[in-house]
Parts: structure tokens; C-alpha cells; sequence
């Protein structure tokens, strides 16, 4: 079977992340290329190594119609089984270009919807009426939660065109031997800038308003010298997070890494994991925390609510306010500054786990498009 997934951009954002780890986890007989609308970014660059083939539309904005004839053309040159849409702009242009292309089984992950905001951006009675125009061209829409599917049940998407499959983590990045996570730590303490002994605040996120990062900035503000916030991530909101930080007197304990592709790894050298994001849709970050055994404070994660608290015992939900995190990490602080050894695993981990998710998807791509 091939499988073309069509992309607004890949960025390191977290659909774009998304998207690579499901490629590496795919059933062998599903052979996947992916074209990106705009911006091939380090996303692009991992999956050419991985050996995964990926075009390049070179799309000017959302008007620019021209594009369209292109994407229909590399479908039908590509004899395509099915294609797969990711994130808003992709979903209008590439179902549309599947049709015109006479590919019949179309899928769309919705990854960022909320009942009045999709993607970080509000929604206007002209997005909403253009999104469920092209919902639908298609065959599927997967939701990452069970938050997704409800709002697309109310916008009108009939339940029985919606397919339940969350996101997924890759756990075995996250498996390391304690020899392996003190190296790391030691090294990649050193490239960011960190001294040995710090007390470090992980945080893992495009740099957009959406993620409050600036909380997290106002809480730095109140702990002690020795503690440090690392922003893993890239975004337009980086300079105002700067001069944020000048104006709070933190900047020289603010390290922002810009986009990577070693979270597992750069997670191994934080101590806690903050995330006060009150607009996401799955919290594919706090899972990330919890693989990596830390601690983790958050404002929203509908992942977890969709588990029993047991399933995540290291993780509360606190208000996405600089005084509650305030008050939340000196207490961490308190319990694990003398502490670098990882938490257990919890079980939520397992259950998002990206090789069965990666098989929930497989399984779906063959009912819709037989081999």
C-alpha cells in the first residue's frame, strides 16, 4: 500500500514530531512519502534520513490556489492507495487535491481543535464553513482525544466519521541505563550552559502565546539563584519571551535551545517538567515528561483525563498562574534538589505508547484501502 501524507509545514512542532514517529512505526507494507505544504524544516531533514521520501510544494500562503494543481498532479503520478492530511491547511488543500486525483480513501488527523480556537487562531464562521466543506472530501477523521472528537461532533461531523486514536509517545527513546542518563545529563548540562549543580525546569513547546511560557518566566522569578527554565522549542513568541525575561531579571538563567530532535535526551538533563498550556488537545509533552521519569506540573492535558489518576501518580494539575507555579516548584525543589534519579515509568506511558498507536493506525489504513 502506499500512503502520501500531506503536511502544512515540518517545523519541530508537536503534530510535525507526531507525523516522523508514526512513519518509523508503520506496518512495512504501508510505504509512506510525505509532501510538505511550506516550510521543510528539521522534521523534513529527519525523515530524508530515515529514508522516508519528502516533496517540497513550496506553497507561497493559504491563497495561493496555484498550488493545488501541483499537489494533484504528484498524487496521481505517485499512484497513491491513500493520503493522509495533517493540520488545517493541509486538510482543505490535500483532500481536495485527493478527490480531483481520483484517491477515494482520504484521512485527516485533527490535532488542534478546540470548540471556538483551532490551531492557536480563532475560529470564524468562514474557517469553520471551509474545514467541514473539506471534512467532507474525506473518508476519516481521526481525533487525538476524546476533547477533539466532541467538538467535532458538535461543529456537525457525524461519530461515525470520526475514528478515536491518540497521539503516541516513543518510549524506548526514553529507556536508558543510569550510566547513560548521568552522561547525558553531564553533557548536554555543559552545551546549554548549565552549572552542575543547577535545579532546571524543563519546558517542551513551539513558542507561540498559546503555551504561557511567560508564566513560567514570572515563576522563575521567585525561586532562588540556583534555579534554572529551559524552553525546548521554536516559535514567534521567542523575542517577546526575551525581553520578558530582561524585564524580570532572569534572562541569564532562561536557556531557549530552538528546535531539536533529541527531547529524550535534552529531558534527561531538567529536573521537573512544567507545562502551563491551557489550550491543548492531547499534552503530547507531559507524556514526554513522564517517559523521561520526571516530575510534571500542568495546566491542561486531556490525555490524562481520559486515564485514572493512578495511571499518572507524578503528575498534577495546578492552575496556569505564575503563583501557583510559583509555589509548586519550591515544593518540588524541596523533595528532589539532592535527587536525580527518574520516577518510575507510569502506566499512562504504556498506553500511549507509539507502536500501538502506529498499529491502531495501520489497522484503519487497510480497512480503507484494501492491499
Amino acid at each position: 500500500m502506499r500512503v502520501l501524507h500531506i503536511v502544512t509545514g515540518l517545523a519541530s512542532g508537536g503534530a510535525e514530531r507526531q507525523l516522523l514517529l508514526l512513519l518509523r512505526h508503520l506496518p512495512a507494507h504501508q510505504q509512506c512519502e510525505v509532501v510538505a505544504l511550506t516550510n521543510p524544516g528539521t522534521v523534513a531533514a529527519a525523515l530524508r534520513a530515515d529514508g522516508v521520501t519528502v516533496h517540497h510544494l513550496a506553497m507561497r500562503g493559504n491563497r495561493d490556489l496555484g498550488a493545488l494543481p501541483r499537489l494533484v498532479r504528484l498524487i496521481r503520478g505517485g499512484g497513491y492507495d491513500l493520503v493522509h492530511t495533517h493540520l488545517y491547511r493541509a486538510g482543505l488543500y490535500g483532500r481536495l487535491a485527493a478527490r480531483l486525483a481520483g484517491v477515494r480513501a482520504v484521512v485527516a488527523t485533527e490535532h488542534s481543535l478546540h470548540p471556538g480556537v483551532i490551531e492557536g487562531r480563532p475560529v470564524t464562521r468562514g474557517v469553520k464553513g471551509l474545514y467541514l466543506a473539506a471534512e467532507r472530501l474525506g473518508s476519516t477523521t481521526v481525533a487525538v482525544s476524546r476533547q477533539v472528537a466532541q467538538t467535532l461532533h458538535s461543529w456537525g461531523v457525524p461519530p461515525g466519521r470520526v475514528e478515536l486514536i491518540p497521539n503516541g509517545i516513543d518510549a524506548a527513546r526514553y529507556t536508558r541505563t543510569d550510566a547513560d542518563r548521568a552522561a547525558v545529563r553531564h553533557r548536554l548540562r555543559a552545551e546549554l550552559g548549565l552549572p552542575p549543580e543547577s535545579w532546571v525546569v524543563g519546558a517542551v513547546g513551539r513558542l507561540v502565546p498559546g503555551k504561557r511560557f511567560h508564566v513560567l518566566l514570572e515563576a522563575l522569578a521567585d525561586l532562588d539563584q540556583g534555579a534554572r527554565l529551559v524552553l525546548i522549542g521554536e516559535g514567534p513568541e521567542r523575542a517577546a519571551l526575551e525581553r520578558r525575561a530582561d524585564a524580570l531579571g532572569v534572562r541569564d538563567r532562561l536557556v531557549l535551545t530552538g528546535e531539536r530532535d533529541d527531547v529524550p535526551e535534552l529531558l534527561a538533563a531538567v529536573d521537573v517538567l512544567a507545562a502551563p498550556s491551557t489550550e491543548e488537545t492531547f499534552g503530547l509533552g507531559v507524556l514526554e515528561g513522564l517517559a523521561a521519569g520526571l516530575p510534571v506540573r500542568h495546566s491542561a492535558c486531556p490525555a490524562l483525563d481520559e486515564l485514572p489518576p493512578a495511571a499518572a501518580p507524578q503528575a498534577r494539575r495546578i492552575p496556569s498562574e505564575a503563583g501557583a507555579y510559583t509555589a509548586a516548584l519550591r515544593e518540588l525543589r524541596h523533595l528532589n534538589d539532592h535527587s536525580t534519579d527518574p520516577l518510575p515509568r507510569p502506566p499512562a506511558v504504556g498506553h500511549y505508547d507509539i507502536v500501538r498507536v502506529a498499529a491502531d493506525l495501520g489497522a484503519l489504513y487497510d480497512r480503507l484501502a484494501p492491499a
